[in-house]
């Protein structure tokens, strides 16, 4: 099991993680520290908790966003895959109104 210390607004946490994950949990953490600089910053010096508690909405509130616009970009594949659908039915159609038409130089 893998260890890593990650410094969020100069305190530093140990934590554990999966053999392979250091890296990951060390860009997460400076991520977290950004975000949390950012809040002491805009807002000046809170408590760690109600740091911990801004820093974790922001978070959650940018994956809301990201969550609604990945349901909007499967709805617009979803819309995609009809129209396809539709244009491939059309075509059909044309097709066989072509063949009719074809049969019916054939007989004449």
């Amino acid at each position: 099991m893998g260890q890593v210390t990650v410094t969020i607004n100069e305190r530093a946490y140990t934590v554990a993680c999966d053999d392979g994950q250091e890296e990951h949990i060390l860009q997460l953490g400076r991520m977290l520290d950004d975000k949390a600089r950012g809040i002491t910053r805009d807002v000046g010096t809170v408590s760690d908790s109600l740091l911990l508690v801004m820093t974790a909405l922001m978070v959650a509130d940018e994956l809301t966003d990201a969550q609604g616009e990945l349901e909007h970009l499967r709805g617009d594949g979803e819309a995609r895959e009809q129209a396809e659908a539709d244009v491939v039915e059309k075509l059909e159609n044309v097709s066989e109104r072509i063949n009719t038409v074809a049969q019916r130089l054939e007989q004449s």
